[in-house]
């Protein structure tokens, strides 16, 4: 069975994010062997990985060798730096603007865990107040996290430069203090 990982904000190629994001990184190049590394160390062949956009900005002939150094198959929900990734399509087994997940968790309500995947944090979305998952990038841990929000940021920035794992997004939401509108008073 395939493990299902999540991520956003790779920006391989790209100089200017080393500054801009405080990568620990020297050059680009050992940013990008460190993003290969880290990517290949949790995601196995088989595995489905949902990228949040922003892959990379550098021209295409150099993105496709390392899209295919990746492990896993890979869907993308877009971000505002796609060229080259758009110009890789057939290296994605989707391209979205959007996407509502539906995973199989015996945890969640009736054993089904929605969760929405945009490259843009929302402050609500499709069936939030029902408990429903959001995960985004763009913002590189600029945004603080609002611990009463079922939302997160899946980009590297935020997580040691690793995807995440269905599993450890799970625990990372069973710490946050979100309460249903809907609830009972009490």
């Amino acid at each position: 069975m395939s493990n299902i990982w999540f991520t956003a904000d790779t920006h391989f190629g790209h100089k200017n994010i080393i500054e801009f994001s405080k990568r620990p990184f020297a050059s680009v190049a050992e940013m990008d062997e460190a993003l290969v590394q880290r990517w290949n160390e949790k995601v196995d062949s088989e595995d489905l990985v949902y990228h949040l956009g922003d892959v990379a900005l550098l021209p295409p002939a150099k993105l496709r060798p390392l899209l295919n150094r990746l492990n896993g198959r890979i869907c993308l929900i877009t971000g505002n730096h796609e060229s080259a990734a758009l110009a890789c399509a057939d290296r994605f087994d989707w391209i979205k603007p959007y996407h509502e997940l539906t995973v199989d968790d015996p945890d969640a309500s009736r054993g089904k865990r929605h969760i929405m995947l945009f490259h843009y944090a929302m402050r609500v979305w499709n069936a939030s107040h029902y408990g429903t998952w959001h995960f985004y990038g763009h913002s590189h841990g600029d945004l603080p996290d609002d611990a009463a929000s079922l939302s997160i940021d899946v980009g590297v920035d935020c997580h040691n430069f690793y995807p995440l794992s269905y599993q450890e997004v799970k625990a990372i939401m069973a710490r946050k203090n979100w309460v249903a509108p809907f609830a009972a008073k009490q």
